[in-house]
């Protein structure tokens, strides 16, 4: 059996670890890949803007709108109506005249054959790449302010809420490592002068609380899967291990149990063998004598018996309470009479409570709990026992403490005296019998009333039991 609770057990820690381990992998991936979407996004947002800036840039450098031919109904002087002339004589854009394209009475003349329009489109494409090319040479600077603004609204557009920095740099050089202000993840640089080589680099600070905000569901369903699952395993391990204290509690009872039944049986056994094989019944005394034995040994049998009933029918049912006013001190009294007659050591009973104290409670199972508590500080006492009884009024109710100086209870065995069946441990030497029912019938019967008990104890110095219950009314 501890085999197979071990495999177990070890089979759910590594399943659990292993949920923990896919988990982790699976959000760092997911992580990892969120972080690079990012980047991805920052660098390809950085090229559409330059791309636009470029693009503003040379519709102001080209403001004229090139038409081969002007388009019929046009009026004198519109934009569509005007041309570069004279492209192939090395004149720049800024120098050359401009005149109607066409006269009106040249309107509906024909265009010219391919031939002419292609070689005039070549020659107008030589003219715009020296231009293009001699403007950079020029090394214009960059407005990096309108580019950051520009980059923000882009990066807005595109849902990247994250602080950036633009830098130009000058040849195929990248930044690394950690900017100014933890500036770290950098964008591959995008180029803005093809002669000279300078390039702009956005810069960002690590982006982990904008992907974590961005993971945020994953996170949460993962974690909420582990919480569960951890949970499941606690419960499982919890309720395993409860199962293995209960059977171990009822193998002790059991065994206890046996002993219990077998001692008043075999007493009875010898008492009827006594009358019957060496002629007790020819003496009346010794007749008695056994009968009596017998008789007591019967009843204690039945007791053992009806306490067992008695704790299954409780457990089933519940305990049923007929609660009444009743004198505490007059109760105590009777049962420390009792102790003091039936007592097979000698018993020392000191007594400290009001008489005039009323508690509304029920009579029977009351009278039971401390028949109970007194019972068990007897029977676990050594050759004589010293009892103190102190009731007083406590906190909206009466509290009464029953101390010994018995051999008292470990630190860890103190709250477990008061489960079903459970005694406490004395190797496999039991002077002392039982079935562990006591204690969990006080606590029932308190815990019926509303009330609680506890346990005070040193080992080697005695114990003392807190019986608190409700409704104290005084007189």
């Amino acid at each position: 059996m501890q085999r197979r609770l071990r495999l177990i057990l070890s089979l759910l820690a590594v399943c659990l670890l292993g949920s923990y381990g896919f988990q982790a992998y699976w959000l760092w991936g997911s992580y990892q890949l969120a972080t690079a979407e990012v980047a991805h996004t920052a660098h390809a947002a950085l090229e559409a803007v330059v791309q636009r800036q470029q693009a503003k840039r040379a519709n102001k450098v080209f403001n004229i709108r090139f038409n081969d031919y002007a388009r019929p109904g046009d009026p004198p002087g519109s934009p569509h109506r005007w041309q570069i002339e004279r492209l192939d004589t090395g004149l720049t854009p800024a120098q050359a005249v401009r005149r109607p394209c066409c006269p009106p009475s040249d309107r509906g003349t024909l265009p010219p054959p391919p031939a002419a329009r292609a070689a005039r489109t070549d020659s107008l494409a030589r003219q715009l790449s020296s231009f293009v090319i001699g403007n950079w040479e020029r090394k214009t600077t960059v407005d990096l302010p309108l580019l950051a603004r520009a980059y923000g609204a882009e990066l807005r557009h595109r849902r990247v809420q994250l602080v950036f920095r633009l830098d130009t740099l000058t040849g195929p050089a990248r930044p690394t490592g950690a900017g100014p202000a933890g500036f770290v993840l950098h964008t591959p640089g995008v180029q803005l002068n093809p002669i000279s080589g300078n390039s702009v680099v956005a810069s960002f600070r690590p982006p982990t609380a904008y992907v974590l905000r961005g993971m945020a569901g994953s996170l949460a369903g993962s974690l909420g899967l582990l919480g569960l699952t951890t949970t499941c395993f606690a419960l499982m391990l919890s309720t395993i291990l409860r199962q293995k204290k209960l059977s171990e509690i009822k193998s002790d009872f059991i065994n206890n149990m046996t002993h219990e039944l077998k001692t008043p049986l075999a007493t009875v056994a010898a008492a009827m063998e006594a009358l019957q094989d060496f002629g007790a019944l020819a003496d009346p005394r010794k007749t008695d004598d056994y009968l009596t034995i017998a008789r007591q040994e019967v009843r204690r049998l039945a007791d053992l018996v009806e306490k067992v009933l008695h704790t299954a029918t409780q457990e089933r049912q519940g305990l049923a309470l007929h609660p009444e006013l009743l004198h505490p001190a007059e109760l105590v009294a009777g049962l420390v009479r009792r102790h003091e007659l039936q007592a097979t050591k000698p018993v020392l009973f000191e007594v400290h409570l009001s008489p005039t104290g009323r508690l509304l409670a029920d009579r029977l199972h009351l009278a039971g709990a401390l028949d109970n508590l007194l019972d068990n500080a007897i029977k676990y006492a050594g050759a004589s026992v010293r009892i103190c009884l102190r009731g007083r009024a406590a906190a909206g109710g009466w509290q009464l403490t029953i101390a010994d100086d018995g051999p008292g209870i470990a630190p860890g065995y103190q709250e477990a005296v008061f489960e079903q069946f459970f005694r406490v441990p004395t190797g496999n030497l039991h002077p002392v019998q039982g079935f562990g029912l006591g204690l969990y019938y006080v606590r029932q019967v308190a815990a019926a009333h509303g009330g609680r008990v506890h346990v005070r104890s040193t080992p080697g110095q005695g114990s003392e039991f807190v019986l608190w219950l409700p409704d104290l009314v005084a007189e």
